[in-house]
């Protein structure tokens, strides 16, 4: 009996669960949506919003499972964009309204160019995201043999809470270069067939002393090692086997590791979560999240007053660092060398300086969003709930945009009627940082936008498709923008 009644009642669930899909509805019909002003766009959304926001869900979930790392993502989105209509961007190509093109930094990071109605002197739109998140790689020398175990040694990339990461499926993911010039590509642990690697934890029953220690301390950083292989093969102990293995299925020698950039990145599949479907599970959405958005507003936009420079950097997990972070000359030469294809002989250097005071930048980057578990570590008027759309980020002392340059895309919204909501960390007791900064200090005018996530950092983060959509869209009003 008991049983007949759970399932009758899981049964009602999920019918009012797809009733609610195709019911009629509005998103933001009839006003923009506010922080303060509207309820959560799932209360409103309509049979097409919720189908629109499923589809795109399912896409998402698509390029996360495809794009764990900086060189994955780049190559992805390539391949989107070509099929989009893009073509790569060569210095000399004046930018024509319209005209679509790419261009690639190292294969670790790239640009989006869509022309505008203005030329490139009177200014641009700059979309900036980035494309790593956490992860852990491999040192130098990674191999080492323990207890008749070969482990990696590893070292983190971007912060994280390191006993998230013990007990989890990773992958083995990046690219090592020989000294012969030769590029190998690694892919290891994604597919089903595949082996996985592993950090183990100590078991309950022999953790006691473990388990006195604090959170920052209960996994050492330095413990991050993963079972490469186990127990001697024939003549060989577990270390100089992996070495063989790697030589003889990849033809790799153990000097070849010093030249390699090789990540370990959770294996999971993207998932759905909760009966009702409306959220994602997935590794990378800090900041990949962004960068999906910004691709698929890229492809939707026509008619820019002004021309968009998407930027999809990488290295902003370690301080936006190196010749393919946010913090490089990459941005402001690319939009110099479109200068000069637009001027020609008549180029100068305040032409890039007057440009750049004359351009707009939207700074994207996932936030923490409301735990249901700790909603405490908010001060909750001020605080980001999934559900409620693309985050205003408002950090006060310093780090906002100016008053005249919120307001601009506020109005920018409201055009269109996306969602949106703000943003303020409790004071002195949270943060983090983007890329704004990087782009603010060219003289442009910036603002930091956001979608909120859960367990950002974690190997396994929680989105909500309506934001993914939110986003996207907010991209793309901000690009159409004509005040």
């Amino acid at each position: 009996m008991k049983k007949s009644l759970m399932t009758a009642g899981l049964a009602a669930t999920l019918a009012a669960s797809v009733a609610f899909m195709a019911a009629p509805g509005a998103w933001a019909d009839d006003k923009p949506c506010a922080q303060g002003t509207c309820d959560s766009a799932w209360k409103d959304a309509n049979s097409k919003k919720t189908a629109d926001a499923m589809a795109l869900g399912e896409a998402y979930k698509k390029f996360l499972s495809g794009a764990r790392t900086e060189l994955q993502a780049v190559a992805a989105v390539k391949q989107e964009a070509e099929r989009m209509g893009f073509r790569e961007w060569k210095p000399g190509t004046a930018i024509k309204a319209g005209a679509r093109y790419y261009h690639l930094n190292r294969d670790r990071a790239m640009t989006l160019i869509i022309g505008g109605a203005k030329p490139v002197a009177e200014g641009v739109r700059i979309v900036a995201s980035h494309i790593d998140s956490p992860r852990l790689e491999l040192k130098g020398r990674p191999v080492y043999d323990t207890q008749e175990f070969a482990l990696f040694q590893t070292n983190y990339h971007g912060g994280i809470k390191t006993y998230q990461w013990t007990n989890v499926p990773l992958a083995l993911v990046g690219r090592v270069d020989r000294k012969d010039g030769k590029t190998v590509e690694i892919n290891i642990g994604i597919k089903d067939s595949d082996p996985i690697f592993i950090i183990p934890d100590l078991s309950p029953h022999v953790a006691r002393d473990q388990m006195k220690k604090d959170a920052s301390s209960v996994v050492e950083h330095e413990d991050l090692d993963p079972i490469a292989a186990s127990g001697p093969h024939g003549d060989l102990n577990a270390g100089d086997w992996v070495l063989k293995f790697l030589k003889d299925s990849h033809n790799l020698d153990a000097s070849d590791m010093v030249s390699a950039e090789l990540a370990l990145v959770p294996a999971m599949a993207p998932r759905d979560v909760g009966f009702d479907r409306r959220l994602i599970a997935a590794y990378g959405q800090d900041d990949r999240l962004a960068a999906f958005a910004s691709l698929h507003a890229a492809a939707e936009v026509r008619d820019l007053p002004e021309t968009a420079v998407i930027l999809l950097a990488d290295n902003e997990e370690s301080g936006n660092i190196n010749n393919t972070g946010a913090s490089s000359s990459y941005l402001t030469d690319l939009i110099g060398e479109m200068l000069f294809a637009e001027a020609g002989d008549q180029y100068r250097q305040p032409m890039l300086a007057r440009a750049l005071r004359a351009s707009k930048a939207l700074s994207i980057d996932v936030n923490p969003g409301v735990n249901p578990m700790n909603p405490g570590v908010w001060e909750l008027s001020n605080a980001p709930r999934l559900g409620y759309g693309v985050n205003i980020k408002l950090y006060g002392r310093g780090f906002n945009a100016n008053s005249e340059f919120i307001a601009w895309t506020r109005a920018a919204l409201d055009e269109k009627k996306v969602p949106w909501q703000t943003t303020t960390y409790k004071v002195g007791r949270a943060g983090g940082g983007t890329l704004g900064g990087e782009i603010a200090r060219y003289n442009v005018d910036t603002i930091d936008f956001g979608v909120p996530v859960l367990s950002i950092h974690t190997p396994y983060a929680v989105s909500d498709k309506l934001d993914v959509m939110a986003l996207r869209d907010g991209i793309a009003a901000f690009l159409q923008y004509k005040r």
